[in-house]
């Protein structure tokens, strides 16, 4: 999921939201749904149009953090052996280069 801002000129409104990335928001009742929030007195149908807004930087706090949010850590214990300090139930928790059957599922974590 990504962070969206969207702006509706009916109202002069700007809402941060989530979704999809192959999402489309094109009105203010849709963006009103995805963000659960009242439609208020503006029109379900007024358009919005998605702003240009700065990437977001998630700032790691924990191994649980980076797991959570589908990242991957690697961390080096030999030439050319890492420990997948992420690693879940289905992982291996040793990478050896060259092996690709001890890399992290990474079909699973690569979504939306």
């Amino acid at each position: 999921m990504a962070v969206y801002d969207y702006f509706c000129p009916a109202n002069n409104e700007k809402v941060e939201v989530w979704h999809s990335i192959k999402e489309e928001v094109k009105t203010w009742g849709k963006l009103c749904e995805i963000a659960k929030r009242d439609v208020g007195n503006t029109d379900y149908d007024a358009p919005v149009r998605r702003m240009i807004s700065a990437p977001r930087i998630i700032v790691e706090t924990g191994i649980s953090d980076l797991k959570s949010h589908g990242f991957s850590k690697l961390v080096k214990r030999d030439q050319g052996v890492y420990e997948n300090v992420t690693a879940t139930d289905d992982e291996s928790r040793i990478v050896n280069i060259g092996d690709r059957d001890t890399y992290p599922n990474l079909k699973e974590k690569l979504g939306d």
